[in-house]
């Protein structure tokens, strides 16, 4: 099903194209910025690469809130580059190789970007027959000799991610509450929500009762340390990650276009007077949340929490089959969760 002009698949659309891997995130940060300035708010972007937009609010007692999402996505590193120009690769962030597939990638070099193929070996006999694959299998066919690599600027420590052909936004099922797949929408569902809830705050729709810092974070997968790098120095008295949440045996969770949040991790407890309040705001804003523990993940707020940088974390977003894949949420889940996040907003967290 192609897809409508619905509000959050045309941002969706355009920044799924970029590719944004932990430490490369310019092109999206870039693209981002320019949204935020047609909108006609200032855009700050501090030393590691974040970006930020602040509002005063209009309590100057409330708590100081700051909304992250985040800019990079999964993908690979390349390890070795053999004589014959093939790279060998192991994962950024939780990308598995069969999730992937044999599948385009483009690599991005320090001169230019170049294009191979993620590449398992023949299912004709060999290694690639008949099991599953992990990255000791795996490489990167360029076509390219060691020393055409070195001049595009691809070495050690380049990263790569899946071409933007085929990523998607595709729609399925029904026409009227349709299913959205991607690859990925961690973290660009995010993004898009934040910048959704700008507009709304351009438009005079939203009205920030809270010292409001809206911050687009760097190189959340594998270590979260844009989000910490901003809380530390910002010194919210409350964090709120915007991101995403998988479908996993241990949480039971609908695509029934309800948002969920995130009540414990790996790291530990979130705020559970801010998992209580939302809980109540998603239901005076006409939908509900879906409270959810993960015993084998975590998100910027949790270790926003875990570093000390802020007292008070609480995580919310959309409801994803298929986790670091191609993934697979309910289009309206996309606008209930911007719905939240306007009243939220609008009422003042406490």
């Amino acid at each position: 099903m192609k897809h409508n002009k619905h509000p959050f698949l045309e941002r969706f659309e355009k920044l799924l194209k970029i590719p944004a891997p932990p430490g490369r995130e310019e092109a999206m940060a870039e693209a981002i910025r320019a949204d935020i300035a047609a909108m006609g708010f200032k855009c700050e972007r501090d030393a590691a690469g974040n970006l930020l937009v602040r509002f005063e609010g209009a309590v100057k007692k409330a708590p100081a809130v700051m909304l992250a999402a985040h800019m990079d996505e999964i993908g690979m590193t390349v390890s070795r580059i053999d004589p014959d120009g093939r790279l060998k690769v192991v994962n950024s962030g939780g990308l598995l190789p069969w999730k992937i597939g044999e599948h385009p990638v483009v690599v991005l070099g320090d001169t230019k970007n170049i294009t191979g193929v993620f590449s398992m070996g023949s299912s004709h006999g060999g290694k690639a027959a008949g099991q599953p694959q992990d990255w000791e299998n795996t490489h990167v066919v360029t076509g390219l000799s060691p020393e055409e690599l070195k001049e595009a600027g691809v070495r050690p420590g380049s990263s790569a991610v899946p071409a933007p052909e085929g990523r998607g936004p595709f729609l399925m099922g029904s026409g009227k509450d349709p299913l959205v797949a991607a690859w990925t929408f961690d973290d660009r569902a995010g993004v898009v929500t934040l910048l959704r809830l700008l507009e709304m705050i351009k438009r005079g729709k939203v009205r920030p009762v809270n010292k409001l810092l809206v911050c687009f974070t760097v190189h959340e997968e594998g270590g979260c340390h844009g989000a910490k790098i901003a809380a530390h120095r910002e010194k919210p008295e409350i964090f709120v990650a915007i991101d995403g949440c998988p479908v996993v045996d241990e949480a039971v969770l609908k695509l029934d276009g309800r948002p969920g949040i995130w009540s414990m991790d790996f790291k530990g407890h979130y705020d559970q007077h801010l998992v209580a309040w939302f809980l109540k705001v998603a239901e005076k804003a006409g939908t509900e949340l879906q409270p959810v523990i993960y015993s084998k993940a975590s998100s910027d707020a949790s270790h926003v929490y875990d570093a000390g940088a802020a007292p008070r974390v609480a995580f919310l977003g959309h409801v994803r089959q298929n986790s670091h894949g191609f993934e697979v949420a309910r289009l309206a889940c996309f606008d209930r969760l911007l719905d939240v996040l306007a009243a939220a907003v609008s009422a003042g967290l406490p």
